[in-house]
Parts: C-alpha cells; sequence; structure tokens
C-alpha cells in the first residue's frame, strides 16, 4: 500500500464540506481552462481537458460552470496562467510536492515558501524530492464497484499497471500516457469512476505520530487554502490511533 493513504478519506469526511466544495470548483475551473487553452477546446480531442471535466463531474460541477470555463480558455481577457511545481520538506523530513497555476510568480513562491517556514519545513529545489515519487495516472472507485479480484481483472485487461483495494474503495494505477484509454476502458467494465487525475505516487510512505501529524497538516491546509495551489503530495501516513486523536 504505498501509494493510497486512508487518511485523505478521514480528512475529507470531516471537513468542511461547503468550504471543500467551493474550493475544488474553483481548482478545477483554472484547470479545465487551462487545458482548454494549451489544447482543444472539444474534450474528445483533448485528453487533458477531458480528464479535468471528468474530475468536475465526478464533484458535481454544474455543467454550465463546466462550459464556462471552457468558453473562458477563449475569451481576450483569460488570465494567463503558468504551470510550476515546488518541492520541499515539511517537519522532519518528510516530502512534500506543490503543484501551482499562476499569474504571478513572485507572489506564489513567496507565499508557499512561508508556508514551509512557519510550519517548520523547508523549500528545496525543484528535484529534491520528487525522485522519491513515481508520476502516474490513478483511477478510483468506490467499493461498491466491484470485490479486489474483480476490479483486479478489470484492470489488467485495461491495461493498468497496479491496483490497490482496501474496505475504502479501489485505486488503479497505469502509465500517465494511458490515463485516457484505461480510464474509458473501465467506465465500459465497472462503470464510471470516482476520479481520474494524473498524480505523484509516493515510492513509500512514512508513519507518523501525532505532533508531527498536527504539524504537517498545519501545513498542508495553508497550502491548500492557497488559490493558486492545485495539488498537495507528501509521503507520510497517520495511524488510525494518531487520526483519532487528531
Amino acid at each position: 500500500m504505498a501509494g493510497h493513504s486512508k487518511w485523505a478519506n478521514i480528512q475529507h469526511r470531516k471537513g468542511k464540506q461547503d468550504k471543500i466544495r467551493s474550493k475544488a470548483f474553483s481548482k478545477l475551473s483554472k484547470e479545465i481552462t487551462v487545458a482548454a487553452k494549451m489544447g482543444d477546446p472539444d474534450p474528445d480531442k483533448n485528453p487533458r481537458l477531458r480528464l479535468a471535466v471528468k474530475a468536475a463531474k465526478a464533484v458535481s460541477m454544474p455543467k454550465d460552470v463546466i462550459d464556462r470555463a471552457i468558453k473562458k480558455s477563449s475569451a481576450g481577457d483569460a488570465a494567463d496562467y503558468t504551470e510550476i511545481r515546488y518541492e520541499g520538506y515539511g517537519v522532519n523530513g518528510i516530502a512534500v510536492i506543490v503543484e501551482a497555476m499562476t499569474d504571478n510568480l513572485n507572489r506564489t513562491a513567496s507565499n508557499v515558501r512561508s508556508y514551509f517556514t512557519k510550519c517548520g519545513g523547508n523549500l528545496g529545489q525543484t528535484g529534491s524530492v520528487s525522485h522519491s515519487f513515481d508520476r502516474v495516472g490513478e483511477i478510483s472507485y468506490p467499493p461498491e464497484a466491484g470485490d479486489a479480484d474483480t476490479v483486479m481483472m478489470a484492470a489488467l485487461e485495461a491495461g493498468a499497471d497496479d491496483v490497490e483495494s482496501d474496505e475504502e474503495g479501489h485505486w488503479i494505477y497505469c502509465a500517465v500516457e494511458n490515463l485516457s484509454d484505461v480510464s474509458d476502458s473501465l467506465e465500459k467494465q465497472l462503470g464510471e469512476s470516482s476520479e481520474s487525475k494524473i498524480i505523484w505516487k509516493p515510492q513509500a510512505r512514512t508513519e507518523v505520530d501525532l505532533d508531527t501529524a498536527t504539524k504537517l497538516m498545519r501545513l498542508i491546509d495553508m497550502l491548500e487554502e492557497d488559490d493558486d495551489v492545485q495539488e498537495v503530495t507528501h509521503n507520510f501516513d497517520i495511524p488510525e490511533e494518531v487520526a483519532e486523536q487528531m
């Protein structure tokens, strides 16, 4: 179980749902606009846009909001976003990758650096921690999609490389360039997925104690609150007994 962390689900259930939903809509709208601007505005001809639209639908983003985000890509006043990745260490040397889209690199870099500093970590050079992660496609399904063996067989037939299953659901991994095809194939066998995206999958996870977990989650929360930040990935795991104390 080197990739999936149960803490993500625990945090999601306990989070402020309206706030999470609003942030998700904002970040997905930005991804849809950028994907459409960089490629074709037709999702059927643009794999990145197709994945972004699918992710938006998975969190019940209204169709008109999705359409507006796509149309914004061709508008003359559409912001010119730059994609950038930051890498650093949280407290106790925990690796953290931050992916951002920004129209002001100086602002974003300054903010991200300050979050790491305030939480006892430090921002490193690009490449300083990503060597401890694999860049892969991830497709997730709820438990109702089938038992572990059924999902495993469907995933292998679809061309996936690995599957992780537990009581929370199923996580299917594949090469980045195959994500769209594998996702489409699985949909025919298992129905629509909960989510399909490209991730940084940690090669190993480090379990942390309560004090370390509290400091790390403060850093993650600060990063995710930033409007320029799209995704935050780390390589720590919080044991269930520690999560219950948080």
